[in-house]
């Protein structure tokens, strides 16, 4: 079995922020990362060279896999914020209904601007995919 790339590791979040060239992605980012923190209450962590992160949990696969990832993240990535927060909650499916334009992954969010989505219902977006974790209860079990 391939070992997992994407582990937490020390590098520094807002330097990695900090070096985003495009401003409006760059103020988007850590608009993103405050509320991220508020949401959680959790220190950010780099996740690989491009994920930031907040919280840990130990995940099981059924067929015996294990690692340990974050319960949420985002990524900005180069045509959109990536945000690892969707957890497939009837809430959840509500809630994008009124955020805004977005577009959406199996567990992921992707938003090209902040300034085109409801901050206060992402902000909700972000509460239930953290209370709920993004990694869909029938595939995976917490260990």
């Amino acid at each position: 079995m391939a070992e997992l790339k994407t582990k937490q590791n020390t590098a520094s979040v807002e330097g990695f922020l900090s070096a985003i060239k495009d401003k409006q992605k760059r103020d988007d980012s850590f608009s993103v990362l405050e509320l991220m923190k508020k949401v959680t209450g959790e220190n950010p962590a780099m996740w690989g060279p491009s994920i930031i992160g907040f919280g840990n949990v130990h995940l099981k696969y059924p067929s015996g896999r294990e690692l340990d990832w974050m319960k949420i993240g985002f990524s900005p990535r180069k045509q959109n914020l990536t945000l690892y927060v969707l957890c497939n909650s009837k809430e959840q499916g509500e809630l994008l209904k009124k955020l805004g334009k977005h577009k959406t992954g199996q567990s992921c969010l992707y938003i090209n601007k902040l300034s085109e989505v409801d901050t206060n219902v992402l902000k909700k977006i972000i509460e239930k995919g953290y209370a709920g974790s993004f990694y869909g209860k029938e595939k995976l079990q917490n260990a």
